[in-house]
């Protein structure tokens, strides 16, 4: 045992820079896969423990104040029910901030969908007009235990007197209200009522909700939602960064697996005889491979080390969203399994992919077997001595000679260094898919910027008159925005009616065509899923009692509502519906026009009728990512420099057998020297056009393949220009051909006697 110590640590001396790279790289690796795992739980378990605590109903069914609810109990599958409670929508404000809310009606803390209380106390009779809020909804009016809330346009105000979790849809500002529960007295003049179903099999929701609709009439249903959609909003975008960072760590690991199983070859080729003496003063083949094994798992269990002690005490520290995950995944349940199984899983197969070749080394004859004099890769090629003929330099032809004349090794060492260049490809690809949502937000979905909707004490033209006057705003699009029952009953959709005829709303469109017809209509991909229906087919919907119809002509991508969203004219909504009368309108800006100054200019032109806000860009959410993917480029970096040491450290070895020869024909340690350079070089080209090839359309495909999970769809990958892609090429030949230089020179430059002993 000591025998094998002592080599490892003489190995160990002379490859310092290989071990520093290999420990680096693995806790890089276990970092990412340990942050994923973080985002997973952050993700999943915050909604499930609230809901778990509130003993959350599983379906809420918004009707009008005639439906006779107290059906629902007696159907099969209910476990048991909340409320009715009588419902209210109207506008709160504070300090400066104003949403749109849902004042819910509760004249006791409810046994189903229970909110937990996380600041202040539940309703109290002794304050008739004291209101609890959903704690997201308070987060963005800025609003505590004790503050008062204003109700614009009247003069009634409400005390806070508490904060709590709900399990229900959060709150969006423009899309989806606030939750407001208030003691019954507060809802004077209730617009429906609100019910919770708790069911005994959560996976009948579909059905109950069916036979809801069915005992209830669908003329009485405004909207209907499950704890599915609230649980998939409720993951949001912690899902996709855990997915993101999980799916580059396991293309990390394997690329980390393969750089040092090549690291390993590589090395047992160039210590044939030292591997023989071993044998020959008595290792057994066990103890070489040992030796090469424990090594390499001692590295591997360093790095894994030093990132699970880094994410536990530094993780929680992280600033923004990956810290927050971070420090909730260390209160749930699995952190302690997780924390020891992902670092044990990368440890093991590192040590499986070590082992692979290690059992080479320990099949390494005990007498030397003589190296043939010619070199494997044959004699030059008729193209070669042409090239030569004709004075090209001999360091290209010769270059390329060794760079691709061992076909089997050379394809594998191109290999080794494409999957993490590809894995790099598709990291920027991620990024430049992030930075287009950002800088054209138009191309996915969002062609415009602010979202307006007013009261009653504005009529359409006042409305329209007041906005287009605005000098920012560039165009106004009056719509309706309403919830729709699908075809079965068993859920609701969002129907929007945008823009007309004369001046249509201007979707993205990513198939199809636009809806210019009447009862023409385009859909995200969320509801083309969910109806099971594609670009061209008729579609029927229930809105109250009134059935519409309508032709989808075109997929548009749609961000919002997971894409469960079908778009067409207000006009078309119209002829279903002469009375309709806008209730908001969508807002497009002139170029560099500031949405912040234009929403105060129209909040205080409008004098409390206008409830102004930014439309929502799903990139904010993704900002993190940028900081995730910068992280995996630079762990990916480490491998990909750990394969070229690798290749750099076997070709330079394989080539003083030829030192001898191409000494003797004339050449000069420089010519010597950018052979190898030109070898190195032109294998990095090799595996740069390769992971090109491969990774742009891996991402595209990846890209497009998240798009159309969430519902917004297909079409939103951007795949980097050429005017990062050739950059980053040339970077990746020039380090090789850089750190190729200072060997081959060392080697070019070697005694005659050392030649020979090598050549030996």
């Amino acid at each position: 045992m000591r025998a094998t110590l002592r080599w490892a640590h003489s190995d160990l001396r002379t490859h310092r820079g290989e071990a520093l790279f290999l420990v680096l790289a693995t806790a890089g690796i276990v970092a990412s896969l340990l942050l994923a795992t973080a985002l997973f739980g952050y993700a999943t378990n915050p909604w499930q423990r609230v809901f778990t605590t509130s003993h959350g109903a599983h379906v809420w069914l918004h009707t009008d104040t005639t439906a006779d609810t107290g059906k629902l109990t007696a159907l099969d599958g209910v476990d048991s029910v909340a409320g009715p409670y009588p419902t209210a929508a109207t506008t709160v404000s504070s300090r400066g901030s104003r949403a749109a809310v849902e004042l819910r009606g509760t004249p006791e803390r409810p046994s189903v969908g229970r909110p937990p209380i996380v600041s202040g106390h539940w309703l109290d009779p002794s304050t008739p007009n004291g209101v609890v809020l959903e704690s997201r909804l308070a987060r963005a009016l800025l609003a505590e235990p004790g503050d008062t809330l204003a109700v614009p346009g009247t003069a009634r105000e409400l005390t806070v007197v508490g904060l709590a979790d709900s399990a229900e849809p959060r709150y969006r500002p423009g899309e989806q209200p606030g939750l407001v529960w208030a003691l019954p007295s507060a809802v004077p003049d209730p617009g429906g009522q609100v019910i919770g179903l708790r069911l005994t099999d959560p996976g009948d929701t579909s059905y109950v909700v069916q036979r809801a609709v069915t005992v209830l009439g669908a003329g009485a249903i405004g909207e209907v939602s499950t704890w599915q959609q609230a649980r998939a909003e409720a993951q949001g975008d912690n899902r996709l960064l855990g997915q993101v960072l999980g799916l580059f760590g396991l293309g990390a690991l394997a690329a980390a697996g393969l750089a040092v199983h090549g690291a390993i070859g590589t090395r047992i080729r160039g210590h044939l005889r030292d591997l023989s003496v071993l044998k020959a003063i008595g290792f057994t083949p066990g103890q070489v491979v040992r030796i090469f094994l424990l090594q390499h798992l001692a590295y591997a269990l360093l790095g894994a080390l030093a990132a699970a002690g880094l994410a536990e005490a530094l993780g929680s520290r992280i600033p923004g969203r990956l810290g927050d995950a971070v420090g909730v995944w260390q209160g749930l349940p699995g952190h302690t399994v997780a924390l020891l199984v992902v670092p044990a899983g990368a440890v093991l197969f590192i040590g499986a992919t070590t082992g692979l070749a290690a059992w080479r080394a320990g099949r390494v004859p005990p007498v030397p077997v003589p190296r043939p004099a010619a070199t494997s890769g044959g004699r030059l090629s008729g193209v070669a001595r042409r090239a030569l003929g004709v004075r090209i330099p001999p360091a290209l032809v010769l270059g390329w000679h060794k760079a691709f004349t061992r076909r089997p090794r050379s394809l594998a060492t191109v290999a080794r260094l494409t999957l993490p260049l590809l894995l790099i490809v598709v990291a920027m690809s991620a990024w430049t898919t992030i930075d287009r949502f950002h800088r054209e937000p138009e191309r996915i979905g969002l062609p415009t910027t602010l979202s307006v909707r007013a009261d009653a004490g504005l009529s359409e033209e006042q409305t329209r008159t007041l906005l287009e006057r605005d000098p920012g705003v560039a165009a106004a699009y009056p719509g309706v925005e309403t919830a729709a029952l699908v075809p079965g009953q068993t859920a609701t959709i969002a129907l929007r009616g945008l823009g007309t005829h004369q001046d249509p709303y201007p979707y993205t469109l990513a198939e199809g065509r636009p809806a210019r017809g009447a009862d023409e209509a385009v859909a995200g991909q969320g509801l083309l899923d969910l109806l099971d229906v594609r670009v061209g087919d008729w579609v029927r919907m229930t809105v109250g009692d009134q059935p519409q119809i309508l032709h989808i002509v075109g997929r548009s991508i749609e961000p919002e509502n997971a894409g469960r969203v079908i778009s067409t004219s207000l006009d078309t909504l119209r002829a279903n519906d002469p009375g309709l009368r806008p209730t908001l309108y969508e807002l497009r800006l002139d170029p560099g026009a500031d949405p912040r100054e234009a929403a105060d200019r129209l909040a205080a032109a409008g004098r409390g009728h206008l409830d102004v806000h930014t439309v929502a860009n799903p990139a904010d959410g993704l900002s993190p990512l940028r900081a995730v993917v910068a992280g995996l480029i630079a762990v990916l970096a480490l491998i990909g420099l750990i394969e070229l040491l690798t290749a750099i450290g076997g070709t330079v070895r394989e080539g003083e057998r030829d030192l001898l020869a191409l000494k003797a024909i004339g050449l000069s340690p420089r010519q010597i020297t950018a052979i190898t350079v030109t070898a190195t070089g032109l294998t990095a080209l090799a595996a740069v056009l390769a992971a090109t090839a491969l990774g742009l359309p891996l991402a595209h495909w990846l890209i497009d393949s998240q798009g159309r999970s969430s519902g917004i769809g297909a079409g939103i990958a951007q795949v980097p220009s050429a005017i990062l892609m050739v950059p980053l090429g040339v970077a990746a030949v020039l380090c090789a051909a850089l750190l190729a230089a200072v060997p081959a020179a060392r080697a070019a430059r070697r005694r005659l006697a050392d030649t020979l002993s090598a050549v030996a």
